[in-house]
């Protein structure tokens, strides 16, 4: 049963206390909409949803290069405090990240730049398997706001669950 909430959930772990909450992301196609799709229901949550776009392109931007570089589960952590809004992407790529200078012809090579601009600050850290990325965006201070989860991160009622089982 744990590996059917594990894929249903993705480890979904929120502390609303402290405006915290992490994501286990698989290295599926699905995993970048997916990525976007929770960090924006969490900042409308937090009212903080005036920030989705930049927030929802950075996060955008790790989550990819952590695909990318990776082999196992990306981990995307978000969180609120005291004016400033952290995004940490944790994957088990030893190597630190560090920004290009793209040249005009190449597909590839500007997501860091776009986290430089568009962050007050980023930076990436080792950790015991792996990276950490992270960048921070500040955020007015907003009162939470009650906002329905989306149906891919819900608990299903334990009725529909017992049915599906039978």
């Amino acid at each position: 049963m744990n590996a059917f909430w594990d894929s249903l959930l993705g480890s979904m772990t929120v502390d609303p206390a402290v405006r915290t909450a992490s994501w286990k992301l698989a290295r599926t196609p699905s995993a970048l909409r997916r990525a976007r799709r929770v960090t924006r229901h969490k900042l409308a949550c937090w009212g903080a949803a005036d920030q989705s776009d930049v927030v929802e392109l950075l996060v955008s931007e790790l989550v990819a290069n952590a695909m990318e570089h990776a082999r196992g589960t990306i981990r995307l952590t978000i969180s609120m405090e005291d004016g400033l809004l952290r995004c940490e992407v944790e994957d088990d790529a030893p190597e630190l990240p560090r920004m290009r200078q793209a040249r005009l012809e190449d597909e590839t090579g500007r997501g860091l730049q776009l986290v430089d601009m568009l962050s007050c600050c980023w930076g990436a850290d080792h950790t015991a398997h792996g990276k950490v990325v992270w960048f921070e965006v500040p955020v007015p201070a907003a009162e939470p706001v009650a906002v329905e989860e989306p149906a891919a991160t819900r608990r299903p009622a334990v009725a529909t669950l017992s049915a599906e089982l039978s």
